[in-house]
């Protein structure tokens, strides 16, 4: 599905962003994950076409996102990070003009986009204005596009920055029904462990590791998270890796956790500051 070969990403400040980064994801849902400034929604942007690499190369489904361009966006969607509503519209009439411009008939656009809206919880306010619903909703308007779009791959830029709980589980539940492939990035280590089958971690703009959820948390298994002694300091957090047994004579004394992938970001030290 994706596939990027020596991709390099240089801004004209000097900052890398992407450094030669290899890495392919096949899955039906794949998740890339890092810290602020990996260099994520760079490669979201280019693998969108949004943005020229400095130099490498990446394909989508095939096509390269510079040579075939207007082929990769006829087959994708990409829903950017900082994409913002267009004031009055309803979200329906988002919808419908969206879907229009992708080529749906405006009787095919109308029903594709209310049952997706219903489907993303946003069915009580379809016709309301927009610039009226809450900054959670606005962006449930996008992941709704996604949804209705018909896509063969879409890209998810942190689709579930500010929502609550309960309209995160309802964008879970919209982008597993999608028979697009989906690409996403994330800050939210449950939402990769629980949507994606393939997770790909960028750290500076290089591939730290990639597999799936347990293949990420292999190395872990067997222990737990013993917050309160430990080499590794966090802020004013020591934090150590042991088996359940041996933290059994620190209860009381720490706080024990089960491992998440929080534990391998915190493992691999990505949790240190260049």
């Amino acid at each position: 599905m994706i596939e990027t070969i020596q991709l390099t990403k240089v801004y004209k400040d000097g900052t890398v962003a992407l450094d030669n980064l290899n890495m392919t994801l096949s899955s039906k849902i794949s998740c890339v994950i890092g810290r602020n400034g990996a260099g994520k929604t760079t490669l979201m942007r280019i693998l969108s076409t949004q943005l020229l690499p400095t130099k490498g190369r990446a394909l989508v489904n095939g096509y390269d996102v510079v040579k075939e361009a207007k082929r990769v966006r006829k087959i994708i969607c990409s829903i950017p990070q900082e994409a913002g509503t267009a004031g009055m519209p309803s979200p329906l009439e988002h919808l419908v003009m969206y879907l229009t411009a992708r080529g749906f008939s405006i009787t095919e656009a109308i029903q594709t986009a209310r049952k997706a809206l219903k489907e993303i919880g946003l069915g009580k306010v379809m016709n309301k204005p927009t610039d009226e619903l809450s900054g959670g909703m606005k962006r449930k308007v996008f992941v709704a596009m996604a949804l209705a779009s018909n896509a063969e791959v879409v890209f998810l830029d942190e689709p579930t920055t500010g929502l609550d709980p309960v309209s995160r589980l309802e964008v879970w539940s919209a982008i597993r029904s999608m028979d697009s492939k989906v690409v996403l990035t994330t800050h939210y280590m449950e939402e990769a462990e629980a949507l994606c089958e393939e997770i790909a971690i960028i750290n500076n703009g290089k591939l730290v590791d990639k597999g799936s959820p347990s293949e990420l948390l292999e190395p872990l298994k067997g222990k737990v998270r013993v917050e309160g002694v430990g080499d590794i300091k966090i802020g004013n957090l020591r934090i150590s890796y042991m088996s359940p047994e041996e933290a059994k004579s620190l209860v009381g004394k720490v706080t024990i956790k089960p491992v998440t992938l929080e534990d391998v970001f915190i493992t691999k030290g990505l949790y240190i500051e260049d």
